[in-house]
């Protein structure tokens, strides 16, 4: 096992604070202590949190949400044990050097796709806090073997998607617009295999390209109805995703299938798009649109205190001065070849 220094790093070395559970003697200095912990767990855990979206974790432990607590504590002992798991399977091989990374993806693989079906809803946050710290502490070794149980666990949930919600990740996962398009025929042909920017093959299946285009409104719509856009390079994505692939549908923008509300723009848009076809192209419409996917201008978040309801999350702002929907104006800059 020397090849393999990744044997070396016990679980309890990438496991941040979590008192309250077996985990505890993997205690760090800049994690909560004890008290902390104990009164955010104190009251009752709102709603459970999604396994494929951990939300990030403020950096004062005393704000945590009484659910990420609860949810950070579970998921660190599930991991610890996955971790626990595959070293003790690693110890038993003899492995070169030149094929350590191999075998740990392969150790992973094994492992996870036996609990896959078990995970907590807060396995894949604790991951990505851990990764957090592992990257705070420059400690390369100990990122890659998480990064590497992260990828493993995304990969098993992406396959028990639906086959248009798999291609849907697959397009935002690839840069090359002629990938893309060809991913695109690959899949409304009945799917098979393709090969990606980075030459890697893969077995992609069969979807319905309608599908495909509604799964990325959707998502957009579920992002943008947020206060906060929490990825806005993922909206940007998501936003080709579904133009490209009604593109290929033969009715683009104005086929009656893709009829989702676009008729009835609420005022922020229609003011937007008002002024950005009034400019040539150049400078000044680039860097329109960047502020606004930077989320300057129209398109900063809105924090006011105006969205502080029971059901603010849910109603977006549609008044003449809101942010502007940034799925309706990319679509129609795309559609309508506004080059920047």
């Amino acid at each position: 096992m020397a090849a393999l220094s990744l044997s070396c790093t016990p679980p309890t070395a990438v496991l941040p604070c979590l008192p309250r559970r077996p985990a505890a003697s993997l205690l760090r200095p800049r994690v909560p202590s004890r008290p902390t912990l104990v009164v955010c767990l104190g009251a009752k855990p709102k709603v459970p949190l999604p396994i494929a979206s951990p939300s990030p974790l403020v950096d004062d432990p005393a704000k945590w949400d009484p659910a990420e607590c609860d949810a950070l504590l579970r998921g660190g002992e599930q991991v610890a044990s996955v971790l626990q798991e595959m070293l003790t399977l690693m110890e038993d091989m003899e492995m070169d050097g030149a094929f350590a990374p191999v075998v740990v993806e392969l150790v992973a693989q094994g492992v996870i796709g036996n609990r896959v079906d078990e995970m907590e809803s807060g396995f894949l946050m604790a991951l990505d806090y851990m990764i957090q710290l592992a990257q705070k502490d420059g400690d390369d070794e100990r990122n890659s073997l998480l990064e590497v149980v992260k990828q493993t666990v995304l990969d098993h949930l992406t396959k028990k998607c639906p086959p248009h919600v798999q291609v849907v990740g697959l397009l935002c996962q690839t840069e090359k617009k002629e990938s893309r398009h060809e991913l695109l025929r690959r899949v409304a042909a009945g799917g098979g295999v393709f090969e990606n920017d980075k030459g890697l093959k893969c077995q992609i299946p069969g979807a319905n390209l309608n599908d495909i285009a509604n799964q990325a409104d959707d998502l957009l719509e579920s992002m943008e109805t947020r206060p906060t856009i929490p990825d806005r390079k993922l909206l940007a994505r998501l936003v080709i995703v579904r133009e490209e692939a009604r593109n290929m549908m033969g009715g683009g923008l104005l086929d009656e299938r893709n009829d989702r509300g676009l008729n009835t723009l609420p005022q922020a848009e229609v003011n937007f798009l008002s002024k950005l076809v009034a400019l040539k192209p150049g400078k000044a419409v680039e860097k329109m649109i960047s502020d606004v996917m930077h989320g300057k201008e129209e398109g900063a978040d809105n924090t006011e205190s105006t969205n502080t309801g029971p059901n603010s999350d849910l109603e977006p702002s549609t008044g003449t001065s809101g942010r502007v929907r940034l799925g309706y104006n990319l679509g129609s800059c795309y559609h309508h070849k506004i080059h920047i």
